[in-house]
């Protein structure tokens, strides 16, 4: 079987779609793992998610770092591999895995040392679920570099058009994930109940299994391969083009999860089980915000390599033909979110009296995932083309916006749901913002 996709040439639409469609399914196995978690801690109750919700928001801030090198890599391997310069995109790829592995390994002794003061940021309101938020945040965030090294794997392999090793290999993960969660969280069989510990423990394991398979299959490429020779040295001319790319995105990618953690401190005085919907939706939503994510993974692969190459035109065309795919993305998990917000809540969590908050968060957020998709693709594009400072200033301004919106709209009527309106507004305001940036780009290059 064919591996690596021809992002250079032949029909758009048939590479982009071979590239993009096994990244969007990796990116909704990835979904999916948080879910599976969501779905049996739920079980346990909403003190539970709460908990993992909020040690949680630390794997997230954590995991948007590592995209320093996970970006930096992706962009700067797939220009040299457009360019034909084999070695290079060597070179950046074995930069990006020993960036990856030292930031992981630094993040978890802070995250185990500082872990009650972290958790302490959220002003949770009961002792049982703080002890089992520190509980998850050591262990989730202790073992990060198998999420780490992982992702950036994963980027390394999109750059050269590989998005089929990638999804198996989250697959396999997947699996292995919902075999454990039951068995750790509930204690089925020998294992003893760990709730909240069993869902960190099958995560971590999972995410080491992946990883293992990344690994082994990148011996069969001859580029791949080469790049896991970590044990030798990288230029510090390789490490600082790899970061003048990555650290924009990191940036705001920490930026904007930041600003979710204060949203989500600002959302604890509504009570603990405001901060189980806040979770919950958001996992529920991942369903198409991780899937608009994957596929402009894809639209930076293919906007990497044929603006290496200067084809300005082909780049041009793969972005409208992305447009125009996310667009209809958008659509359907609007109406998805929107119609099915009570059974699809309903799954995760059980309290009657939780349930219609969390579909009210889904109906709202539903109304803005055409503009979300079409913001995260752009954002992909403009990446490709080694703009990340440019993206992540806009994605950085729009997101502030939340937080004195979600302060004016959360002491309205609208009361709790004035803070999810804060979200969508902003979402939609970003879309647009986007889009008319990316075509005044497209203009300049006076191709058709």
């Amino acid at each position: 079987m064919k591996r690596n996709i021809d992002l250079l040439h032949g029909n758009i639409l048939t590479s982009l779609t071979e590239l993009a469609v096994p990244i969007m399914a990796t990116s909704m196995v990835q979904t999916a793992y948080s879910l599976t978690d969501m779905a049996w801690i739920g079980m346990v109750g909403s003190d539970a998610v709460a908990a993992v919700g909020a040690a949680g928001m630390y794997t997230w801030l954590l995991n948007g770092a590592v995209a320093m090198a996970k970006m930096g890599g992706q962009v700067r391997v797939a220009q040299s591999y457009g360019e034909g310069k084999v070695d290079e995109a060597v070179e950046y790829g074995k930069g990006a895995a020993q960036l990856a592995i030292a930031m992981a390994l630094s993040f978890a002794v802070l995250a185990n040392v500082f872990a009650w003061q972290l958790v302490g940021f959220f002003h949770l309101n009961t002792a049982s679920i703080v002890a089992n938020a520190v509980v998850y945040l050591r262990i989730a965030c202790g073992m990060l570099v198998f999420s780490h090294l992982g992702q950036t794997m994963t980027g390394l392999y999109t750059a050269v058009g590989n998005s089929r090793t990638p999804f198996l290999a989250n697959g396999v993960g997947l699996a292995l994930n919902m075999i454990l969660d039951p068995m750790l969280i509930l204690g089925l069989g020998p294992f003893p109940r760990l709730g909240v510990a069993g869902a960190a423990i099958a995560t971590v394991t999972a995410q080491a299994v992946v990883l293992s398979v990344l690994l082994i299959s990148a011996r069969k490429d001859s580029i791949l391969s080469r790049q896991l020779r970590i044990w030798k040295p990288t230029s510090r001319r390789h490490f600082k083009s790899i970061v003048r790319i990555g650290f924009p995105t990191a940036i705001q990618d920490m930026i904007y999860c930041s600003i979710s953690m204060y949203l989500t401190r600002f959302v604890t005085s509504w009570g603990d089980a405001a901060v189980a919907v806040q979770r919950v939706g958001g996992q529920i939503e991942a369903i198409s915000w991780m899937t608009a994510e994957g596929f402009g993974t894809a639209i930076n692969a293919f906007t990497g390599q044929n603006y290496g190459a200067g084809n300005l035109k082909r780049v041009k065309k793969g972005y409208t033909t992305a447009a125009g795919l996310m667009f209809v993305w958008g659509i359907f998990t609007s109406l998805l979110l929107i119609f099915g917000a009570t059974p699809i809540f309903s799954i995760f969590i059980h309290e009657p009296e939780v349930i219609p908050a969390g579909a009210s968060y889904l109906r709202i957020l539903g109304v803005c995932e055409m503009f979300m998709c079409i913001e995260l693709m752009t954002v992909g594009a403009m990446s490709g083309l080694g703009r990340t400072m440019e993206a992540s200033v806009i994605t950085i301004i729009l997101t502030a916006l939340r937080i004195p919106m979600a302060i004016v709209l959360g002491t309205t009527a609208l009361g709790l749901d004035g803070v999810w309106w804060a979200l969508t507004i902003s979402s939609i305001i970003k879309g647009i913002v986007f889009f008319i940036y990316y075509q005044r780009i497209m203009r300049r290059w006076n191709v058709r």
